[in-house]
């Protein structure tokens, strides 16, 4: 499931672009909210729903041809961990502000209204390729000489054993020797673990519930991942991020 959000103020224009998203898509393949406002934007990236993209106008009144809410929306897009890196399409009818949407808010692509339904469909196949990319991310590991591929989702979490590390995957598990919890941090994508431990590193997908309180983090299988007094800090962060 693809979830784009889409933030234009005009109706007519709104209803277009959706209408071309979701015809791109197969049933059930992508789901589309819209917003008219900053507000009613700010309300879905607050809400616990994670989104693969977004579709931008810069300006987000009419009447004020100075009007750039939508810059500032997309600035605090990025001040978002979660959406550091997610594809944003700024729309606009002022070509001029091209290279503002690049400069300020490094958005990948900006389409000028009105909307040409290939150019829209391109960018819409290169955020469900960029998702697809994501999902499929491995990282290779050597045991007895030779190299293992293994893929990030499968890794529910790391702990470190005498002499190397374990990988506790959803049906196995993979001693790797010689390799130490830090330097398996260099390697893991950032925005997919977090290391809790000196001992242990969680897969965020596989988090079942985060308790700092009693310093513990319980896994999807039952496992119990401790939290170290160091890490109490960053897990408190990324708890607050996903509010």
């Amino acid at each position: 499931m693809i979830n784009i959000l889409v933030l234009e103020d005009r109706k007519c224009s709104r209803e277009a672009l959706v209408k071309i998203i979701s015809e791109y898509g197969r049933a059930g393949e992508i789901y589309i909210d819209s917003a008219a406002t900053f507000e009613e934007a700010k309300e879905y990236i607050d809400s616990k729903k994670t989104y693969h993209g977004f579709f931008i106008d810069i300006n987000l009144d009419e009447e004020d041809e100075n009007n750039r809410e939508g810059i500032e929306f997309a600035k605090l897009l990025r001040k978002n961990r979660k959406y550091e890196f997610t594809p944003v399409i700024m729309v606009t009818s002022i070509a001029s502000l091209e290279m503002t949407s690049f400069r300020e808010i490094h958005c990948y692509q900006y389409i000028v209204k009105p909307y040409d339904k290939q150019t829209v469909e391109e960018v819409i196949r290169k955020i469900v390729m960029h998702d697809k990319v994501a999902e499929e991310k491995n990282i290779i590991v050597k045991k007895d000489g030779v190299n293992y591929k293994i893929k990030c989702d499968a890794i529910c979490y790391v702990q470190a054993i005498s002499r190397g590390v374990m990988f506790k995957l959803s049906r196995e598990q993979i001693k790797v020797p010689y390799m130490s919890i830090k330097k398996l941090m260099t390697i893991l994508p950032e925005d997919e673990f977090i290391q809790c431990h000196r001992m242990y590193v969680a897969n965020k997908r596989h988090i079942k519930l985060l308790d700092v309180v009693n310093r513990v983090i319980i896994m999807e299988d039952g496992t119990r991942l401790e939290i170290g007094v160091t890490y109490k800090d960053k897990i408190k962060e990324f708890i607050k991020a996903q509010q």
